[in-house]
């Protein structure tokens, strides 16, 4: 006679994913647009959002900056794979980190999350008033909740060729400016960026 345990009635040990594994965050950005081709984001200068702990709302950590073509500084023996931005929240015994990914990995990790029509890429004015994912970033242990535009993240293309990239200042919710070499009006109104997880 074959013997048989007794069912296991003990309930599973429930861990928070959000805490251990990396997440994919898109930040997108939202705009009308007057005359403008395209509005891209430069890769090699500060960035500036709002992180908050994924296990306690309250937890937050304002305006923190960091570039996306700089990696930092490991010590020997870390475990963390290379990123742009680390903090520890109070009691937790991991560093909780944000990594931004350049285009083929943003691809790769939209491909394993069968997710399509999400690469990140420039704004076109086919995008008019459309929401459009700009770049990609995993994070364990942090979400990205805002993005605080300064003055040298974007450079914005007319219509007619001319680009614009000094003090283009995106945080107001509008922008406007003057293609001389055109005679036309640039404009974008109604800015909004948000971060969504994927």
């Amino acid at each position: 006679r074959a013997h048989t345990q007794p069912a296991d009635t003990t309930p599973p040990i429930v861990t928070d994913s959000r805490s251990s594994n990396m997440v994919l965050f898109l930040l997108q950005i939202k705009a009308d647009t007057e005359n403008v081709s395209e509005v891209a984001l430069k890769r090699d200068v500060n960035l500036r959002v709002s992180v908050r702990n994924p296990l306690n709302d309250y937890e937050v950590r304002e305006n923190v900056v960091f570039n996306p073509s700089e990696t930092r500084e490991q010590d020997e023996g870390a475990r963390e794979p290379a990123h742009h931005f680390a903090l520890k929240w109070e009691g937790s015994k991991k560093m909780s980190i944000l990594q931004v990914l350049d285009d083929k990995e943003a691809a790769s990790a939209l491909k394993k999350k069968k997710a399509k029509g999400l690469q990140p890429r420039s704004m076109t004015s086919e995008d008019n008033g459309g929401w459009v994912p700009i770049l990609a970033m995993e994070c364990r242990g942090l979400e990205p909740y805002a993005f605080h535009p300064m003055s040298e993240e974007f450079v914005i293309t007319s219509e007619g060729g001319t680009t614009f990239e000094e003090e283009v200042e995106l945080g107001e919710g509008d922008w406007a400016d003057y293609d001389e070499d055109n005679d036309a009006p640039v404009s974008m109104e109604g800015i909004e960026f948000k971060f969504e997880a994927v």
